[in-house]
């Protein structure tokens, strides 16, 4: 059987780092995304892409999946490590999404590959799965937000997600505002960035004052180290910016709700320290413009894009994005 997998891409609203502390964040899927075209059969994974030199060739039984050369054959190595399909395949990849650039192309591929290697279950367990998947494969503690939203998106929605329950509640999207995504054209990965650093920093505030997701902020206020202090307090402020931002959505007021992705962005950069100045900039350079409501940085930082919500018809560098249903294969007929 041939078989196509779609998956699509992710832009965050609003609710950065916060992941992975068991709180809230705002993401949608997005309908740029990647695409894996597999004929099933075999004892191997293989595919080969447009956009990398070297095609990846995965076992059926591959046991270290940060082994495998080229690098982007991990991602699929961790796939197959966590699914264990019957069978491998032969095929191809291609993604309209832009490489390292915050819009989880990573996430997408992986999410594509397990659906189209055979797996089945809902879009909540393909997620967790798809998440196992890279982190056996860069050996980063990353969140779950990215392949949630790739499996689980809505047509028209943002998801507010709590990543304490793993709930997603659709949340539609205003009809007199448009989502813009901007690229710096600064790549990074969240392997070789300093990702997990900030992750131990939020650790250690949660060993002194409890959860972020349900610490008071005096406690936070009071917490000793001053780095530790401002990762949490960003945590902790974030949370509380996502579930007013949603109510800025469900009611209608899209200033209020730009007003909060303009406080997020400044403390992803001072609290968290994970934009850069290209990234400072760009922002700076949407919000000079009539019409845009907010800006942020988008994904972990360190580099990538920047999500804009504008009113309709704004001209803005960049480009527009449409809220996505979540993942999906089908079978293209029989091979030939």
């Amino acid at each position: 059987m041939r078989v196509r997998a779609f998956a699509p891409g992710r832009v965050n609203l609003i609710g950065d780092h916060t992941d992975y502390t068991g709180g809230l964040a705002l993401p949608m899927a997005v309908h740029l995304g990647t695409t894996v075209e597999l004929e099933r059969g075999g004892s191997v994974v293989e595919l080969a892409s447009a956009d990398e030199p070297a095609p990846a060739v995965v076992p059926l039984d591959v046991t270290d999946p940060a082994a495998l050369r080229p690098g982007w054959a991990r991602y699929v190595a961790g796939v197959v490590a966590e699914v264990r399909p019957a069978e491998g395949g032969t095929g191809t990849v291609a993604t309209t999404l832009p490489l390292g650039a915050g819009l989880s192309s990573s996430a997408a591929l992986e999410v594509a590959v397990a659906l189209a290697v055979g797996f089945r279950g809902t879009p909540l367990e393909l997620a967790l799965a798809c998440q196992r998947a890279e982190q056996r494969a860069w050996g980063v503690r990353t969140g779950v937000m990215d392949q949630l939203a790739s499996a689980a998106g809505r047509a028209g929605h943002g998801l507010l997600v709590d990543f304490t329950s793993l709930e997603v509640t659709p949340v539609p999207l205003p009809p007199e505002v448009e989502v813009v995504v901007a690229d710096t054209g600064e790549r990074r990965s969240v392997a070789t960035s300093a990702y997990e650093e900030r992750r131990r920093q939020c650790e250690q505030a949660a060993a002194l004052v409890g959860p972020l997701r349900s610490a008071a902020p005096e406690a936070v206020a009071a917490l000793e180290d001053p780095v530790v202090r401002r990762r949490a307090r960003h945590v902790v402020a974030e949370n509380a910016r996502v579930r007013s931002f949603a109510e800025g959505l469900r009611s209608g007021d899209v200033e209020g709700a730009g007003r909060l992705m303009i406080e997020s962005h400044a403390s992803l950069r001072d609290n968290f320290e994970v934009s850069t100045p290209a990234l400072d900039a760009l922002v700076e350079r949407l919000l000079a413009i009539d019409g845009v409501l907010g800006a942020r940085l988008t994904g972990a930082g360190f580099g990538g894009c920047v999500v804009a919500v504008v009113r309709r018809g704004t001209k803005v560098p960049g480009m527009r994005v449409r809220a996505a249903a979540g993942a999906a294969v089908e079978p293209v007929g029989p091979s030939w």
